[in-house]
This record gives structure tokens, C-alpha cells and sequence, in this order.
């Protein structure tokens, strides 16, 4: 698929109306959705920031939100990891809380703000959110609410919000808001919930939503469903898990079992296909994570691909990445839809990213695999009532993160103390590489829950052919336990980097950590996180540089090293030919170059970086602006803040590219 011309871009530049930034629908804007375009290819046509002057980058404006968690149950949890979306002359993004914010995009000055006031006192199973989605009538309509703001709240409501003016839309649903658990099993108050933009074709908005893992077996069901983006009336909805026998998926399920179990939701961003009408879902396990005695079989829909017609909600094609999961490998990553190079010949083709650290592109309309998928035999559980599925499907692309297992002589370590310790750990536990079944007597997860590749997703440059993904390096582990040993556990105070999960209506709980030594640094060598560059032309990994420094988290006697660390977060892609992400837990914003993955440019950020980036031109000048939320990630424990923080080249710099 084409992007926009530069024809095309120049026309709109000359057309603008406002000082601020051009006054674009999403469709034509620099960044108007949160993948970046309809398609998330997070990738930029902007070249005035490069490599040849991306060293001069510095701060333009910074945006404080006042979220800090003030008086919020789930403070712990918060983390902000918006990427703003700019249209109509203005930035819009929310806080973890559902504030919802409209900045000027030049200076960074409020214009509006919108708290939908959330109930503070409960506890989400999440406190996160990562952006907003923009719509605009046809050019006849006028008027109040011409053009909107779609978002979901921790609180499961879907707001349609004035992009103007930010008051809610009162011609939506009942005074601006639809209630998402209208008609829903809800299990537990605050685990049902909006953390993703939702997806918009045309009057069409779809939307998923996040379900608290590992609680119950019985957890809300992760339906998709779609709402008329002026009145709310809802369109249709989708059931990933089978609700009776004639569900497309209920011959690869007990019914009795798939009607008492819940989950497959669609957590992560989703992408529309225009050309084909399509709204491309990434979906997670059926619940809980760690033990499916209760949801004997492939669990068919689960951590899928579905394609579905946006219009009616019919399903397309799917294809299912990860049989009856047991190792919470959600499909968390946004599928990004390109034209991929087969044999010469440019495809229409939607790639998916995944934590397992494979990356499988299927061609887009009838959802064949584009590079082959074949199915290996995989380890068997141990459990008693366990029934791992005997395959997997392993992608012909080479994968991002290791998948072998890891041996007691790969033990690393700062001291030969450490490294013994961690030698002996690694002896304990079961560990036969990538989808070995979670074990009483624990288990390595190679790569970890966090992945591979998480929500962050991956940057598409599709001139070059080349997937760009932050990727987590690191093992984990996991334990199953009974009930009297997670009780015991769960109160001991012995597991401070461990989080526990009931699982009931199952026989066991689950108790769930990094691989770590007792200096707090994972027992594997380094890197523990990094980018990655795939050419999909050669079929190859074109280069992998670490991400992240030691910076804060080594002993006081040894020096920081770019080590490479675990991220969340995603990067994007520009044609100046760079690379930018932030993530890692050293709170560092950096550029990459494109071509060789050397870092060009760092910022020690204020507060913690896990949100994805995104870039603009705005002003008379059309300056380039690089924007990052940072606010630290409660889960992963990096400093907090209420940042929003722009990044530019000084006049000179620009001038003299």
C-alpha cells in the first residue's frame, strides 16, 4: 500500500489554516492514530530530524498532567503509556486515570482537559492507558461534536468527547458514554477493562477490552464489539470463545467448558484494513494463564489473529498462533498492515508480532501464511489433569528472542558467589526451552511472560522491508501450587519480585517471577533486552543492538553497562533514517540509526519511559517535534512522574540538514 505522496503532503502543508500544527483529519495527519496510520507501521515520512543532526536534538516543551495517583487505590499499578495522536491542530492523549488531554502542539499548553472521574477508591487489575482514537463526520456535517474523541476507561465506559472542546458527546449512547458491561458476565469489579484506543472504519468503532489474569477460571468473557460512532447503538459483537454449538470455534471446545471459562480478549491495539473492510484482533489466553485443565484443546480463537469484517462482525479468516496456551502468551502486539516483497512481487500482508519472540505474516485478505508455518512437537505436562497441546507453530522468520533451553552453564553472574546461585537455580527447575508446561516444581519460561515482544509492537519501514521490535531478552519462571502453599507463600514476605495468582476453580495457584540472582539481575547473560532489526527481503536478522543500561540497578561498588535491560514500550521509524524508543528501565529515550543500529542519541528522561514515541511537524516553520509520555511503570518499578515531553532541533540545525 502507497503512502501518502509527497505531492500530497506538500499540498496540505501549503493549506494550512492554523499556527499551531496543520488542522488534519487522522487520515492525513503525521500521527493521527496511535500505530501511527490506519495501518500501524509506527513509522514517520518525516526526514528534517536525521542522522546527520539527531545529535542536536533537545527538549522544546514540557507538559506536566498532574496525575500522580493521588487518593487512587491502584496507584502501584499506574502507568503511563499513552502515545499522543495528533489532528485538527491539536494533540490528544489521556493519563492512566482516563484524563483525557488536548495539548497545543507547538508550545505544549493546555486546551483542554476531560476527567471522566473514574472511582478512585476501587482497585483495576490494571491502571494503564495508552491512548485515544480520532473521527471526524463527512464534510457536510457541522456543528457540535463534528469531530470526536473515542476512548475506554479503567471503568469499562466507551466516551465519545468533543475534540474541540472536550465536553462529552451528548447524542452518544446515554450523555457521552456507553457502559461496556451492559450484558457481560462481571466476575469482579475493576477487573473488566479499557487499557487500548479502540479501532475506527469509517461510523464503525470497535472496541476490546483488558480482563485480570489469573484470578478465576470463570473470568468475563472478552467479547469485541462494535458501536455506531454517533448514536453508540451497538453494531454487533464477537466472541473469540465458543457461546454455543454453532460458534465457528465450538468443534475445537467442550461447550460445557468454554461456557465456564472466559478471557481470549482482545487487550492490545487493534488495525483496520480500509481496502478490505477488515479490523485485524490480536487476542490472549482463555483464562487462567498457567493452567488449562479446565479448557481441554486448542482453545481455537485464543491468542489468534482474527480477521472480521468491521461492518458486521463476521469473522474472515483466522489464524491461531498458540495452541491451548499455558504460558500467558498473549497476543499483546498491534498487527501491522504493509505490502511485504514475495518473490519480487509486493503483498498485501498484516505481520504479527508475538511474546514468544516469533513473527508470522500472513497475506491480508484471505490470511495465508506469506512465509511457511510448520508444527513441531513441543514438551508434554506433568500435571496431573494437564493436557499441553502435542504442537506448536513455529515461523519460517528467524525469532527475536532465544527459544532453546537455558543450562546450568549458562548461569551468569557480577561475582563467582552469584553466578553459583544462580547455577543452582537454573539445576531446580524444569527447562526444556520455548513452551515447556508450567510445573509444581517450577518452570523456565524461555522467552518470558513479558516476552519477546509485548505491547509495544514493532516499527515497519515498508521501503526497506525491515521490522524494527524492542524485544525482552530475559527467562522467567513459574510455579504451580496448591492452594496451601499459595496461601502460605502469598503471606511469608519470601518472594518480593514474585506475583501470585489464585486460579480458582482450578487445582492450583501460580506463583510467577523473573529469573534472578540474588543481586536482583537475571541469571542469564546479557543483553537482557534489545532492538531488532529483521529484514523479511532476506529473511534474516540485519542487526540486534542492546537496549538499556545497568543505570540505577547494579550493586554500588560496579560501574553501569549497556547491558541491554527489560523494556515495555514500542519504537517508530522515521525516513530521516533513525530509530527512536525509550522502554528500557534506565528511563532513557535514544536514537538508532536505521541501517546499522548504532545508537546515535540519548535523554535521561524524568520519570520512566514505557510508552511508545511518536513525531509531528508543526508551526509556520513546520518544525519536526519528537513527543514521549513519561510516567514510569508501576509493575515494573521505574520512577514516576507526569511527563509529557517534546523534542526538537534548534532553527539552525533544521536549516542546515
Amino acid at each position: 500500500m502507497t503512502r501518502y505522496a509527497p505531492c500530497i503532503v506538500a499540498a496540505l502543508s501549503l493549506a494550512a489554516a492554523t499556527r499551531g500544527a496543520l488542522a488534519q483529519a487522522p487520515g492525513s495527519s503525521d500521527w493521527g492514530y496511535y500505530g501511527g496510520d490506519a495501518l500501524g507501521q509506527h513509522f514517520s515520512s518525516l526526514d528534517l530530524i536525521n542522522r546527520r543532526n539527531v545529535a542536536q536534538l533537545a527538549p522544546a516543551w514540557t507538559y506536566r498532567t498532574g496525575e500522580l495517583g493521588a487518593g487512587f487505590a491502584s496507584a502501584g499499578q499506574l502507568t503511563f503509556e499513552a502515545t499522543p495522536v495528533l489532528a485538527f491542530g491539536r494533540l490528544y492523549l489521556e493519563t492512566a486515570t482516563n484524563v483525557v488531554i488536548a495539548l497545543d502542539p507547538e508550545s505544549g499548553r493546555e486546551r483542554w482537559r476531560f476527567d471522566p472521574h473514574i472511582d478512585r477508591a476501587r482497585h483495576y487489575a490494571e491502571a494503564s492507558a495508552r491512548g485515544v482514537s480520532v473521527w471526524a463526520a463527512g464534510a457536510a456535517a457541522n456543528g457540535v461534536c463534528r469531530r470526536r474523541i473515542f476512548t475506554g476507561t479503567l471503568d469499562a465506559r466507551l466516551l465519545a468527547l468533543d475534540a474541540d472542546t472536550g465536553r462529552p458527546c451528548a447524542d452518544f449512547g446515554a450523555g457521552g458514554e456507553v457502559d461496556l458491561t451492559r450484558g457481560l458476565r462481571i466476575r469482579d469489579a475493576g477487573a473488566y477493562l479499557v487499557t487500548s484506543p479502540p479501532a475506527i472504519l469509517g461510523k464503525v468503532v470497535i472496541v476490546g477490552s483488558a480482563i485480570g489474569d489469573n484470578r478465576a477460571a470463570d473470568v468475563e468473557r472478552g467479547v469485541i464489539r462494535a458501536y455506531d460512532a454517533e448514536s453508540g447503538a451497538q453494531l454487533w459483537s464477537f466472541d473469540p470463545l465458543p457461546d454455543s454449538a454453532s460458534h465457528p470455534a465450538a468443534a475445537d471446545w467442550s461447550l460445557a467448558q468454554a461456557q465456564s471459562t472466559g478471557a481470549g480478549n482482545a487487550w492490545g491495539v487493534m488495525s483496520v484494513d480500509q481496502e478490505h473492510g477488515l479490523v485485524l484482533v490480536p487476542t490472549g489466553s482463555a483464562s487462567p494463564d498457567y493452567y488449562g485443565g479446565q479448557r481441554l484443546g486448542t482453545n481455537r480463537f485464543a491468542d489468534s489473529l482474527l480477521a472480521l469484517d468491521a461492518r458486521s462482525g463476521h469473522l474472515v479468516w483466522q489464524q491461531q498462533l498458540i495452541h491451548h496456551d499455558l504460558w500467558d502468551y498473549d497476543l499483546a502486539a498491534q498487527p501491522v498492515l504493509g505490502d511485504v516483497e514475495v518473490r519480487g512481487m509486493p503483498v498485501p500482508a498484516v505481520i504479527q508480532a508475538t511474546k514468544t519472540g516469533m513473527l508470522y505474516v500472513f497475506e491480508r485478505s484471505h490470511g495465508q501464511p506469506l512465509f511457511p508455518l510448520t508444527e513441531r512437537r513441543v514438551p508434554s505436562s506433568r500435571v496431573a489433569g494437564e493436557q499441553a497441546w502435542p504442537t506448536q507453530p513455529f515461523s519460517a522468520l528467524p525469532p527475536l528472542a532465544p527459544q532453546r533451553a537455558v543450562l546450568a552453564d549458562d548461569a551468569w553472574g557480577l561475582t563467582v558467589w552469584d553466578r553459583g546461585k544462580c547455577r543452582k537455580l537454573i539445576r531446580a527447575l524444569r527447562n526444556e526451552g520455548i513452551f515447556t508446561p508450567p510445573d509444581t516444581r517450577g518452570t523456565i519460561l524461555t522467552p518470558g511472560y513479558i516476552g519477546g515482544v509485548n505491547w509495544g509492537g514493532v516499527a515497519f519501514d515498508q521501503d526497506h522491508g525491515r521490522i524494527i521490535a524492542a524485544v525482552n531478552l530475559s527467562p522467567m519462571v513459574v510455579t504451580l501450587l496448591s492452594p496451601a502453599e499459595y496461601e502460605r507463600e502469598l503471606r511469608s514476605g519470601d518472594y518480593p519480585h514474585s506475583q501470585f495468582g489464585r486460579q480458582a476453580g482450578t487445582p492450583y495457584a501460580m506463583r510467577r517471577e523473573p529469573l534472578l540472582s540474588p543481586w536482583g539481575l537475571p541469571c542469564t547473560a546479557p543483553p537482557w533486552g534489545a532492538l531488532v532489526s529483521v529484514d523479511l527481503r532476506h529473511n534474516r536478522i540485519a542487526w540486534q543492538s542492546p537496549l538499556g543500561s545497568t543505570e540505577g540497578f547494579t550493586p554500588w561498588f560496579l560501574p553501569a553497562h549497556e547491558f541491554g535491560m527489560p523494556n515495555m514500550g514500542g519504537p517508530i521509524a522515521t525516513a530521516g533514517g533513525l530509530v527512536f524508543v525509550a522502554a528500557a528501565m534506565d528511563g532513557y529515550l535514544r536514537a538508532f540509526d536505521i541501517e546499522t543500529g548504532a545508537e546515535l542519541w540519548k535523554y535521561k528522561l524524568p520519570a520512566g519511559g514505557q510508552a511508545t514515541p511518536m513525531t509531528y511537524r508543526a508551526g509556520a516553520s513546520q518544525r519536526q517535534y519528537l513527543v514521549i509520555s513519561a510516567g514510569g511503570h508501576g509493575p515494573l518499578g521505574t520512577p514516576r512522574g507526569d511527563y509529557v515531553m517534546a523534542f526538537a532541533l534548534a532553527p539552525s540545525a533544521t536549516a542546515a540538514r
